[in-house]
Order: C-alpha cells, then sequence, then structure tokens
C-alpha cells in the first residue's frame, strides 16, 4: 500500500538553525516552499524532487508529520482502512496538496497523535545541488526519504497499524531487555529494510529519529568530522547495526530529535525475505557518550 516514505515535516523554535545544519552538515539544498504558503516552512531537498524535509517555526519541537506515497489506484482502499481502524480522514484536500507540491493529498491522524499525510507523489524540482560536496549521492528514489523511528504506547495496536493500515510488512525485530524496536518495510523487490519502526513506551509517543542514507562511506565519516569540529552532540557513534547492515552515526539535530546518517543498508524481497530477531542494536560502535546518550528530544504522554 505505503510505497515510501516521501517527506517529512517539523516543528521547531530551532527552524532558523536548519539554514546551517541542514547544508553544511548534513549535505542538503536550502529552499523555499511556494510563495502563496502561509508560515512558510524551511525546506531541504536530497534529490531531484522538490523537497523532501521542512521545519516549521514553532513554540516547542515535535513532529508536524509524515507523508507516505501511495499510489493513486491505491489510494481508495488505504482510505478506507484507515477509516476501519478508527481514525478520521480529510480527503483530496487541495489547498493543502498545492501547498505540499503534490498530486492528490489526504490525511488523517492516527491513535498516538501523528498526523498521516497520504500523497501521490512530490513534484520534479530539478538538478540537486547538494549544500556541501559530496563524494556520491542520497539513497532515494523508489525507496523514498529514508526511516523514522518512533515511540508508542501500545505495541499491539502499533503492530496492526503498520500492517493492516499502511500494508506494510514486518523486517525483523531487535530486542534487548525489556525494549522490543519492530521494523517495517514497504513490500515489494527492492524495498529499503524498514522504512517505519516502532518501540512501546507505555503512556508515551515520540520521536526517535529520522535516518539519511549516503551511497559513500566517505560522505559519512565526512558528516562525521564535521559534527566533531563543530562539538555538536552525538547520542551514537559510528557503528553498524545486525538488522539493516547500516554502517552509521547519531547526531542530535537543533530540533530536539535524532538524524542517523548512514551508508550500506540492506533492501528486502519479499519473495525471499524471513523475519528475523536480534539481541543486539549493533554489531560494532554506536557507543553513546560517557555520560548516556540524551533521552528523546520530542516525547509527549498520551492516554
Amino acid at each position: 500500500m505505503i510505497r515510501n516514505l516521501a517527506y517529512a515535516g517539523f516543528v521547531s523554535p530551532a527552524a532558523d538553525e536548519w539554514r546551517s545544519f541542514g547544508p553544511e552538515i548534513l549535505g542538503a539544498q536550502l529552499v523555499s516552499g511556494p510563495a502563496d504558503e502561509a508560515n512558510d516552512p524551511i525546506r531541504f531537498r536530497i534529490d531531484d524532487k522538490a523537497w523532501r524535509i521542512a521545519i516549521h517555526d514553532g513554540e516547542a519541537d515535535d513532529v508536524a508529520y509524515f507523508g507516505w506515497e501511495v499510489a493513486d489506484t491505491e489510494l481508495g482502499l488505504m482510505l478506507e482502512r484507515v477509516r476501519a481502524f478508527g481514525c478520521e480522514v480529510t480527503e483530496n484536500d487541495e489547498a493543502l496538496a498545492a501547498a505540499r507540491q503534490v498530486g492528490r493529498l489526504s490525511w488523517f491522524e492516527d491513535p498516538f497523535g501523528f498526523r498521516h499525510e497520504l500523497v501521490d507523489g512530490i513534484a520534479d524540482g530539478g538538478d540537486f545541488t547538494p549544500g556541501r560536496e559530496l563524494v556520491g549521492s542520497f539513497v532515494t528514489g523508489e525507496q523514498g526519504l529514508g526511516h523514522v523511528v518512533v515511540m508508542v504506547p501500545d505495541a499491539d495496536r502499533a503492530a496492526s497499524f503498520a500492517t493492516d493500515v499502511l500494508g506494510m510488512r514486518q523486517s525483523d525485530t531487535i530486542a534487548t531487555g525489556p525494549m522490543a524496536v519492530n521494523f517495517y518495510h514497504c513490500a515489494g523487490h527492492n524495498a529499503r529494510h524498514h522504512t517505519l519502526a516502532m518501540l512501546a513506551v507505555p503512556g508515551m509517543a515520540g520521536l526517535f529519529h529520522i535516518m539519511l542514507e549516503v551511497t559513500d562511506i566517505d560522505d559519512v565519516g565526512t558528516a562525521l568530522d564535521l559534527v566533531k569540529q563543530r562539538g555538536m552532540e552525538l547520542p551514537m557513534d559510528l557503528g553498524r547495526h545486525p538488522n539493516d547492515l547500516m554502517t552509521s552515526f547519531y547526531v542530535r539535530g537543533p530540533s530536539g530529535f535524532d538524524i542517523e546518517y548512514g551508508t550500506g543498508g540492506r533492501v528486502v524481497d519479499d519473495d525471499d525475505w524471513e523475519v528475523g530477531s536480534y539481541d543486539r542494536v549493533s554489531l560494532w560502535g554506536h557507543h553513546a557518550p560517557e555520560d548516556g546518550a540524551p533521552p528523546p528530544g520530542i516525547m509527549r504522554r498520551v492516554h
């Protein structure tokens, strides 16, 4: 059902800090939104699409929305699933579609308080110009922006939402002590290992991180050097995950959530993929600071 994560939007009082962080650290291209959009966000490109990440000015750090690409022919069935799950839908919002620079757009809020926008694609933006020199490029295309990892209050309801509503399939699980993270990919034959991962935390909802993938390890190393040179918060240093085999590090961005920046992630072919289970987060590395990793900066209590 869901093809990929098309875009992500956030609210932050530190929106202006992204003007340097996005291009200089991540290598994203800073762009402006449509001239007629109210509260024009700061937007970033990482490929030939008009934009992929938006930061809206606001009083507190929070997730504003996740945008999911859905085939136009499957949108009707998708909306039926959303309504059956108990969510109210705003269908075919033309004004918002114009602001987001997409075709058709419908949206809803899930039981955990996250807003989801279902779109049939983002407008092309011409040639991508990175904010700093890159050896390679970002991994996007049919795999979309990257992945998001969120915390939710109810593991079973979250699993039903990912599979029964979004139409994703489970890739695997990492369980370390009382903590278990479930990873989900978009159905297909060359899918990103996970586009969505969810960790159950009773009574809480929030965002752990978003992931951006590049094609060359040298771009990961350069970004890591820049993070260290500028004394930025590094919740997890360079390491490699056992399930998606991503070699990456995590930097705390200006808006309270982490950005995983990595390369070499696995892809999934549903014809032969088997759901696995792992008992550690990393094959090597990903060490936290001596005083411990900072808690997620975007968390809120939910009933």
